[in-house]
């Protein structure tokens, strides 16, 4: 059932691989199952060397664009999935994660009131094993309020749980100055911008216990 006044934007979904085949399939399948269908996703390989390609060969048709090349590493890998994304939202979806269950993105609009669109939307992350069975929930919560000062207790906003509007992370790229933390300073730099930031209130990410 649409309601007439129900906005149903679209989500550009990305993951970013490098010889992921052993945790890629989980991702792929969280993907394909979603209900919600405003979605295209993106894969930006590195040039895997391992079975991740012929892994993403199988879920091709739900994959609307796939480059496999060379690149500066894992936030260089992000800006071209930036680049490549159409949707009105981003969501980095790491080889190993996934949505918390095939509803994941419809809960998310639903909790969307507004005729306009939030320049952040944002939720919980749980903690899972590598057969997907819940450890926890991740050890920093999600503020009722987010703001860019909100960070300094640390990141309290799980990176593939931070869904910003395409245009803010076009004007934001990922600073590969920064090797391990350019996803803390892209979230912060997004937030100095956002004037409206959405907390869906929702668990969003099943997030794998392990990761750079």
């Amino acid at each position: 059932m649409h309601s007439t006044n129900r906005i149903e934007p679209k989500f550009s979904i990305i993951t970013v691989t490098y010889n992921a085949g052993k945790v890629l399939e989980e991702t792929l399948q969280s993907v394909a199952n979603q209900t919600y269908r405003q979605v295209e996703y993106i894969l930006v390989d590195g040039g895997s060397k391992d079975n991740t390609l012929s892994i993403a060969e199988k879920y091709r048709s739900h994959i609307h664009q796939l480059i496999s090349e060379p690149d500066k590493g894992l936030y260089d890998a992000m800006n071209k999935g930036i680049r490549l994304a159409t949707g009105d939202y981003l969501c980095f979806l790491n080889a190993g994660d996934e949505f918390h269950d095939n509803e994941t993105l419809q809960r998310i609009v639903h909790t969307l009131k507004h005729t306009e669109l939030p320049d952040v939307i944002y939720g919980e992350t749980a903690i899972v094993d590598e057969e997907g069975h819940f450890l926890h929930m991740r050890r920093l919560s999600a503020p009722e309020k987010l703001d860019c000062k909100s960070f300094k207790q640390g990141m309290l906003v799980c990176h593939q749980a931070f869904l910003p509007r395409r245009e803010l992370a076009v004007k934001h790229p990922y600073d590969l100055q920064y090797r391990f933390s350019a996803d803390f300073d892209w979230c912060i730099r997004i937030m100095k911008e956002a004037k409206c930031l959405h907390n869906t209130r929702l668990t969003l990410i099943d997030y794998l216990n392990e990761g750079m």
